[in-house]
């Protein structure tokens, strides 16, 4: 899963503090399938926009044809799906602008009728490994620990305003495209695989530049953490200038939560340790009074993930048959989804994992479209 080293960091900290073991779950990954995602309550979601993230990288990851899946995913009855503008891939070489595989996903989900939040990057577009900057934008690599500025790295702040401004002109004329989203988890640092960070003044310019070229809301995500351990991990290496949801509520009109209740930490010896906070009172205290601040400034809050596939202790999230792994069997795609509207009710919801549903009913489980698809038709 792409966010395993900001967990994997939280370890020292997890060690200090007593009221983390309550969190820490230790279990065999592989499980064996149940039929609960069939038995799950659905709760109703009123005017919630439900859909799913499309991540062609991921797709490859997992041995997927990015658009042959991105076909039959737009089959299923939701509206809202979210795709990404991969900066190394629109722009491969200096003075490039190739958007045709871009072009070619916006036309299909337009076809089906869907409505598109584009992910218009410039440094960090969701997806692992989160950073697509094109190499002849970067002489060497960003320096681990750092603050990314506009004063710092100029001819990058300058080259990111002018990615998202070309990305944000290429496609405003296309009416299915209902918010822009503005870096992903931009001042968050993603632990073991990048410890640098983006100052808000390098996201402001990319919101403002945005905001000058076209009227629809801008998005900021962040990830919002849900044990203890990660929770405070991520305050220190953020207090400076407040994580990415901090950020969001000064900058965005829509604020994104990436919600992640079960994820593994470390395999071994056939047993894998996980953190799972869900469910504690603490853990539903940030989200609720996100929920209250959207609706007294006239904000809106999503849910940009939604767990809905398994994170594990690898990068790409192991497929057994005939078995679930712990971190997300088939009825956490519903659970998850409940959690969430327990807290009020977001603007949209988008579940994370959808490719991973697909390669799992090619192996022959279906359970998990089947779980996605009692969300759509039963709430």
């Amino acid at each position: 899963m792409v966010k395993l080293g900001k967990v994997v960091a939280a370890l020292g900290v997890a060690g200090a503090l007593a009221p983390a073991a309550s969190e820490l779950r230790i279990a065999r990954p592989a499980q064996p399938m149940t039929e609960r995602w069939r038995r799950v309550k659905v709760e109703p979601r009123e005017r919630t926009l439900l859909g799913i993230s499309f991540r062609p990288l991921q797709c490859r990851a997992q041995g997927l044809d990015p658009a042959s899946t991105l076909r039959h995913l737009l089959r299923y009855p939701y509206p809202l799906i979210r795709l990404g503008a991969y900066w190394n891939q629109v722009e491969p070489e200096p003075g490039a602008f190739e958007t045709t595989a871009l072009d070619a996903e916006i036309e299909a989900a337009e076809a089906a009728g869907k409505q598109v939040v584009l992910a218009v990057g410039a440094v960090k577009t969701f997806g692992y490994p989160e950073c697509f900057v094109p190499g002849h934008h970067l002489s060497v690599p960003l320096k681990e620990g750092t603050l990314i500025t506009p004063q710092s790295h100029p001819a990058l702040a300058q080259a990111a305003v002018s990615f998202v401004t070309g990305i944000v002109k290429h496609y405003a004329g296309h009416k299915s495209i209902v918010a822009w989203q503005i870096e992903h988890e931009p001042v968050d640092p993603l632990g073991l695989e990048h410890s640098w960070r983006l100052s808000r003044s390098f996201v402001q310019a990319e919101v403002e530049a945005v905001r000058g070229v076209d009227t629809r809301p801008v998005i900021i995500n962040g990830y919002l953490p849900t044990s203890l351990p990660v929770r405070i991990d991520q305050w220190w290496r953020t207090h400076d200038q407040g994580d990415s949801l901090a950020v969001g509520r000064e900058l965005a009109d829509i604020l994104g939560l990436d919600f992640y209740p079960r994820h593994g930490l470390i395999h071994t010896a056939g047993r894998t340790a996980y953190l799972d906070g869900a469910g504690r009172r603490w853990e539903q205290s940030r989200p609720r009074e996100l929920f209250g601040w959207a609706g007294s400034t006239g904000h809106q809050v999503m849910i940009t993930e939604g767990q809905a596939e398994p994170w594990e202790a690898v990068t790409v999230p192991p497929s057994p048959q005939h078995q679930a792994m712990y971190s997300c069997p088939p009825e956490r795609v519903i659970e998850n989804y409940n959690r969430c509207m327990g807290w009020g009710r977001p603007w949209a919801y988008l579940f994370w994992g959808a490719d991973y549903w697909v390669l799992r009913e090619r192996q022959g489980d279906a359970s998990y479209l089947r779980a996605f698809s009692r969300v759509l038709s039963e709430s």
